[in-house]
């Protein structure tokens, strides 16, 4: 059984302050397994195996663009956050259902598979590479986590109505070969955010009983 949280449109530090927060809680045994949905204004951030190499603007360009920098503590490389990008922070005690970070994430992955599926998208999952994938080459979402003492933090990046091309910043997860997509692009109409992320509870309240 896990909760269900919506932050709504957050700060990137913010959030993950209340992430800090949450975990503690749950090591604590205060709080149970709780998964959070959120936005975020236009962030970069840098993974613990990214580097500033694979920022391509400068800080004036970002700043012009108005897209913050953070290095963070998940795993995971460059990444970048703007409104219309649905982000989820499942902070997970593993304890309760495996402790095995491989399966966490795969099962993240097809969390996101099945939440998309109901639009009609077909994602799936690309060996060696982390996140979910169309036919094998356009990221429609981004994965990065960490865990401490089996208790999970920082997550997703499902790309649904977002402007992509602030990804003309960066190397997406320092992958130069692969495009970024989100679902408005491959259904070339609008989708509603609100939506998005019922699916996803959904998929997660399943799949994580």
């Amino acid at each position: 059984m896990i909760l269900l949280e919506r932050w709504g449109l957050i700060e990137y530090r913010q959030a993950w302050d209340r992430q800090r927060q949450y975990v503690q809680e749950i090591q604590a045994g205060k709080r149970p397994s709780t998964l959070v949905l959120c936005e975020h204004p236009s962030v970069i951030t840098i993974g613990r195996a990214g580097s500033r190499v694979n920022v391509l603007c400068s800080d004036d360009e970002l700043s012009r663009r108005g897209i913050a920098l953070v290095e963070t503590d998940r795993g995971g490389d460059v990444t970048l956050h703007n409104p219309g990008q649905l982000v989820g922070y499942p902070i997970f005690d593993l304890g309760a259902f495996r402790q095995d970070l491989h399966w966490f994430v795969r099962q993240i992955e097809q969390c996101i598979i099945e939440a998309i599926r109901q639009w009609g998208i077909q994602g799936g999952q690309v060996p060696g590479l982390t996140g979910v994938w169309i036919e094998q080459q356009r990221k429609i979402c981004a994965i990065g986590i960490r865990c401490s003492r089996w208790v999970t933090s920082h997550g997703f990046a499902l790309n649904v109505a977002n402007d992509l091309r602030q990804f003309e910043c960066i190397v997406p997860c320092g992958i130069a070969d692969r495009e970024v997509t989100s679902m408005e692009r491959e259904l070339g109409t609008a989708v509603a955010l609100e939506d998005v992320a019922s699916a996803v509870e959904q998929a997660f309240c399943a799949a994580f009983r």
